[in-house]
Formats: C-alpha cells, structure tokens, sequence
C-alpha cells in the first residue's frame, strides 16, 4: 500500500519543525501537551525513513530523494541533499534515539519543558541534515550546531568548544580550496574533478584534522570524556549516538571518494593512531572509577576499531551508537537513584534492582562483543580485513577487544554484583514503567542481547518478524544491513580503485 504514494525528505524536516515551533506557544505551565507535542513528532519522525527504505532502490549507488534548494546568493551553492545507503542508517539511528532521549528527560522537564522539547527536535533536524547533506560546506556548517549543552563545568564546555573549533577550521580550508578549483561545492561535481597529488595531499590532511577530532582520534580526545561526565543522561545518548559518528561518516563521504590517493598514502597514519588508541584508552578504562568515564572511555576504543576498518564501519558504528547509549540509560538509572556515578560505592544492586541487571548485563555483553550481538558482527568484519592488510594492526586491535572484555565485565561486577552497601546506597525499586519504555527497545531490538531472547520475545507477545522494528535484525539477520548498503560501498570502493 505504500508502495503506492511517493515520500520524498521534506517530511523528515517537516516533523521536527513543526514539534520545536509549537511548544513555543503554549505556557511552560501547561507541560503535558507540550511534552505530548515532543513526543509525538519525534515518533512520527522516527516512522517515516523506514517509509523511505521500501521506495529506496538498493541496486543502485545513486543518491535517492535528491532535492536542492538556493539558500546563498551564488549561483553554484544550493541546499543539496539525498540518501544512499550509507546515509540511510544513520538517519534511522537518529530518529530512533531521540523520542528516547524525551522520555529520559520526561519528569525533569517540569520547568523547562518548552526548551528542553524545543532544542531536542531542532538537534535531530541538524543530525539528520548532516547525514543527508551533498555538499561539503553544509556539511561543514550543519556539525557545528550539533554539540551538546553542557550542564556545569566551563573547563569541560571550553574543550568542547577547542578541539571541534581548531579542527573545523582546517576542514573550512579544504572546502574553500575545492570551491575556488571547482567553482561549486556539489559533491557530485566534485567527485569527477581530479585533483594534483600534491593538492590531494593538502586536502585529505585538512578534512583529516577535522574529521580526527569528531571520531575521536588520540590525542585529541580529551574533550569526550569530560563532556560525557558533565552532560546529562539524554545528552550523553546522543552525544554516544550520533556526533561521534561524524567523523567516520564525514571519512567516508568525502576524503575516501574525492582524495582516494591521498587516502591511500595516509593509511599508516591511520592505522597507527587508531591502533595505538585501542590499547590506550582500554588500559586507561581498566583504571577509571566514573561510570561515565568508563563508558565513554570504551566508546574512544570502538570508534577507534571503526577507523582502522573504514570500509567495514557502518555496521559496528550503528551497533555502537545502540550499545553505547544503552549503557548511558542504564547508568543514568542508577545515578537517578543513588546520585553518585563512583563505582565504589556501588555492589549488590543485584538484589534490590533484579531487572535491570539483565538489561545492563545484555548491554555489557554487546559491548565486549559477544557472539550473538550486533557488535560483533561488524567488529568480526573489520578483523577479517585488517588481518588481510596488516596482521600487527590487527593483533593490537585484537588484544583491544579482550581488554573490552576485561573492563565490561569489571564494570558490571563492581555496579551490580558483590554486597551491598548500605551505608552508602540506599534501597531502590527497579526501573519503572517509563523506564522500561526506553529501555526495552535497546533490549528487544536485538542491538544488546543475543538471538535467541528477540525469537523468544516475539514468540511470547505474538509478534511476526515483518512487524518488528528495524532495529530488531541487527542481532538476528544483519545481513540486511550490507544488502541495502551493499552497492554504495561497492561504488565507493571502485572510484577509489579507478583513481
């Protein structure tokens, strides 16, 4: 039946605008419609791409629901976008995570509802620009406007601010440079344009500067675990979610394809930072007494991974994005309850919290990447081919993984399992029903719990697959995945063999 009406991307901007303008006239006294108002466009939003995944044709690489609109004075420089199958999960992961995000926020928005609504949609329409952006300078504006507010702390704003400023003013360069040889800034036009080696080289080390910070990649990683400690629950999802897949998407959809020698070249100042990475910031986790540190840490480690596998990296990305955030909400479950994120005063929640164990049990084995998980499938696939171009790179990325193991399973034992203390924690009733609402798509989506729990789930509510969310094959037929992106990546991977 759908199949029968054509939708094209205005409605994946139509929604969040409506959802953030109406808020802003109804009183902050009134704060069920407006919270209502938030969560049913971002709902409504979160339905549309997979609309737009049955017209998507997948055999073709082609960008699909292409539209273009002049917004600068100058005759080559429009609002250029569309999706292909790389692109095409990432908006779905975006809209998937933030109805999530307003219900973390949904009893501490009492008196600040309207903004709180307000900023979430407008955050999910700049992230869902970004992935469907074809022109590199909106690309370059779109990601600035995506950083999250920071409850306190000026230090930890301040390096937010520092590393995504000085890193986008080398990509602000590039994009200049390619303007003025060009005359354009599609990327369309730029693909086909052929650059000297020299220029190549110049271009690739300016994106990657900028590209680097947004992973991120040592040492110019300082700024994510600070921000992650100082941001609030729903801030730390998305911040885990998404913009920390834009510097591995912005690799993809633009240094690989217009810089392939370039590219080419640069591979060992990618592999070796990345690889040095994985070992350092998993040894580092080992020693971390913050939860948030923990997690955020270990997200350092997988992206990481993610770079060293470039081509094999949209799979492990959205399995990241999922079993990251899934992690956040567990945590901030916890620190709800017992205000404090150090593991020391933690042990036995076990026994006063029987349910959420197994959820953060479930997320602990998608982080170490369990067989059976969406995160070990794309992880499997980037050590397949890492082996294949450099065995050392992939025995330290290898040796990562098991200190993965080593710090979930040292998480999850000091937080969860031991004795409880009770002269520091208090007694807490498990996750409620709103809890369980956000919490429970993580689980049942098969993204942090291994394949028999989704068949035994949908057996026990009477749930055929076809009616399952998207999200639910990742851990039972990822194949899905590389079938829609299939072709996208295969052409990347020929221009760049053809240059």
């Amino acid at each position: 039946m759908l199949e029968q009406w054509y939708f094209d991307l205005s409605g994946l901007i139509l929604f969040p605008v409506l959802g953030s303008i109406t808020p802003l006239f109804i009183p902050n006294s009134r704060i069920r419609p407006i919270r209502l108002i938030g969560l049913c466009a971002s709902l409504i939003t979160f339905l549309y791409p997979p609309v737009l995944r049955i017209q998507f044709d997948p055999s073709t690489a082609k960008s699909q629901f292409v539209e273009s609109l002049r917004w600068l004075p100058y005759e080559n420089i429009h609002f250029f976008f569309g999706i292909d199958g790389i692109s095409l999960f990432f908006v779905i992961l975006t809209t998937f995570l933030i109805p999530i995000c307003i219900l973390v926020g949904w009893s501490g928005m009492r008196s600040y509802g309207k903004e709180y609504i307000t900023a979430s949609l407008i955050r999910e329409l700049i992230m869902i620009a970004v992935f469907c952006m074809l022109d590199p300078l909106l690309f370059y504006v779109f990601p600035e406007s995506v950083p999250i507010p920071i409850q306190r702390k000026i230090k930890a704003a301040y390096q937010f601010f520092l590393y995504t400023l000085l890193g986008s003013v080398f990509m602000l360069l590039a994009i200049l440079l390619i303007l003025f040889q060009t005359g354009t800034t599609d990327l369309q036009i730029s693909l086909t344009t052929e650059f000297s080696e020299r220029r190549q080289i110049f271009l690739w080390i300016a994106s990657f500067a900028s590209f680097a910070v947004k992973v991120p990649m040592v040492p110019v990683h300082i700024w994510l675990p600070e921000a992650h400690v100082e941001a609030p629950t729903a801030g730390s999802v998305i911040l885990a979610g998404i913009p920390l897949k834009l510097g591995t998407y912005g690799f993809l959809r633009f240094s690989i394809p217009m810089f392939p020698e370039a590219t080419l070249c640069s591979t060992p100042f990618i592999y070796t930072p990345s690889a040095i990475a994985i070992i350092y910031t998993s040894s580092t986790t080992l020693r971390q007494i913050d939860l948030k540190k923990i997690i955020a840490y270990s997200s350092v480690a997988h992206m990481n991974l993610v770079t060293i596998g470039m081509f094999s990296s949209i799979l492990p990305m959205s399995g990241h994005g999922l079993v990251s955030s899934a992690l956040f909400l567990c945590v901030g479950v916890l620190y709800d309850r017992h205000k404090t994120r150090l593991v020391r005063y933690y042990g036995g929640s076990v026994s006063t919290m029987p349910n959420l164990p197994t959820i953060f049990f479930s997320s602990t084995l998608a982080n170490m990447s369990s067989p059976g998980t969406s995160s070990f499938i794309g992880e499997f696939i980037i050590l397949v081919g890492a082996f294949q171009r450099n065995s050392l790179v992939a025995t330290l990325a290898a040796l990562g993984m098991i200190l993965g193991a080593a710090y979930s399973l040292w998480l999850y034992n000091r937080a969860v399992s031991g004795n409880f203390k009770p002269d520091f924690l208090h007694k807490f009733s498990d996750p409620n029903g709103r809890e369980v609402s956000i919490l429970l798509p993580f689980l049942v989506g098969g993204a942090t719990v291994p394949r028999f729990n989704l068949f035994f789930v949908a057996k026990c509510y009477g749930l055929n697959a076809e009616l399952l969310t998207l999200l639910v094959w990742m851990g039972v037929h990822p194949k899905v995945f590389p079938d829609c992106m299939h072709t996208s990546v295969s052409n990347l991977v020929q221009h760049g063999k053809w240059n």
